[in-house]
């Protein structure tokens, strides 16, 4: 009865692998590293026997481990603009919006007028400098009376200083009036109004008010943005955040596009929410291919935790046997399930701590089959 199991088992290996060996008896290993071979190919160590022509038709791919360095880690990320370049245009003044000049993506100069507010204040702070205007007028009228009678010798020299003293204060004061409407706005096209000006040049990225609405005094106007560089938001693993630097390259990847960002910063604390580590990349967008707000892809580069002798190997190269994670390494004969110490995932790889020297042939797709098959072995010769 064993040996009718054992023959059967044996068909069903063969015929998985599209080279049925029925025709051969049992084998006797040949040397220790095949000892107590089953006549299913299999032994009770962990390894696969298996040809060439078996390993070609099960689709097992074969390949060394990856040395050096970290690998990369895949996660989402979403685009922003760069916050050292994006300003919000407030209103210095309370009042009515009574003209918009920009709409949403166009372009602004640095100082153009891109909204007028209407407000009683606004006729205050230009009556104020109209009435600064005078009194510096009638200032330096004196002052000029007072310097002709003092050259006539007719004024003393106390009221000539009187008069400079005048004046200047006058001039003050106009500066003074001038900057406060400055400080509001602009000119705005009429006393009761006030212009506001665009602080730096870029593009429109949202103007929350509507033409006629009443705003407060730092009502959010507009938002513009230069987004010739755009930033990324990431939040990676503490573990993962340790092996990068300012500097590191990340690939960032959306349906149809692809580019490459620096990493500009990565923050000393984590985030309470989130309990991972703020990562910010800064993406040149010069060409105007990716948007704020857009989800895109991001591969980040870490560095090696063990340097030069870092090992790492594709995920699908561990297999979990007996709950222990194994790779199979190639032998002349087969495979052989080898028991690994693993260490972070990065991306589609993951770093092996111990179990490989990184010079063997191992199994890097297809290892779940080697997996069932070896399974299959153990439980025929259970039986």
């Amino acid at each position: 009865m064993m040996r009718t199991l054992m023959l059967a088992s044996a068909c069903t290996l063969a015929l998985l692998l599209g080279a049925c060996g029925s025709d051969k008896g049992e084998q006797t290993p040949a040397s220790g590293n095949t000892a107590a071979a089953s006549a299913n190919g299999h032994a009770d160590d962990g390894t696969v026997t298996l040809s060439a022509d078996q390993i070609a038709a099960a689709g097992v791919q074969i390949g060394r481990p990856i040395l050096g360095g970290g690998g990369t880690v895949e996660l989402p990320a979403i685009v922003e603009g760069d916050p050292q370049a994006t300003q919000i245009v407030s209103a210095a003044i309370g009042g009515r919006v009574v003209a918009l000049h920009r709409n949403l993506g166009q372009l602004v100069g640095r100082g153009e007028t891109i909204a007028v507010i209407e407000s009683r204040e606004a006729a205050q702070l230009k009556g104020d400098v109209a009435a600064a205007r005078a009194r510096l007028n009638l200032a330096n009228v004196n002052l000029a009376r007072e310097q002709r009678l003092f050259a006539e010798r007719v004024s003393p020299e106390q009221d000539l200083v009187a008069a400079r003293t005048a004046a200047a204060e006058a001039r003050i004061a106009l500066a003074q009036a001038q900057r406060q409407v400055a400080a509001a706005g602009g000119g705005g096209g009429g006393l009761n109004r006030i212009g506001i000006v665009a602080p730096i040049a870029g593009q429109v990225i949202a103007r929350p008010v509507t033409l006629g609405q009443t705003v407060a005094a730092d009502a959010e106007l507009y938002r513009i943005a230069n987004l010739a560089q755009v930033s990324l938001s990431l939040n990676l693993r503490p573990e993962d955040a340790g092996r990068i630097r300012p500097g590191a390259m990340v690939s960032v990847n959306a349906p149809g596009r692809q580019a490459n960002a620096t990493v500009r910063f990565v923050s000393p604390a984590l985030d309470p929410q989130t309990r991972q580590v703020p990562v910010v990349a800064m993406l040149d967008n010069r060409a105007g291919i990716w948007r704020v707000g857009e989800p895109v892809t991001a591969s980040v580069q870490l560095a090696g935790s063990g340097g030069s002798t870092a090992i790492r190997v594709p995920t699908t190269a561990v297999q979990t046997v007996a709950g222990k994670p194994m790779v199979f390494v190639r032998t002349a004969t087969g495979f052989k399930a080898t028991p690994v110490v693993l260490g972070d995932a990065a991306g589609a790889t993951v770093l092996i701590r111990s179990g490989l020297t990184g010079q063997e042939r191992i199994a890097t797709n297809g290892s779940f089959t080697l997996k069932a098959e070896l399974g299959k072995g153990e439980a025929a010769e259970e039986d």
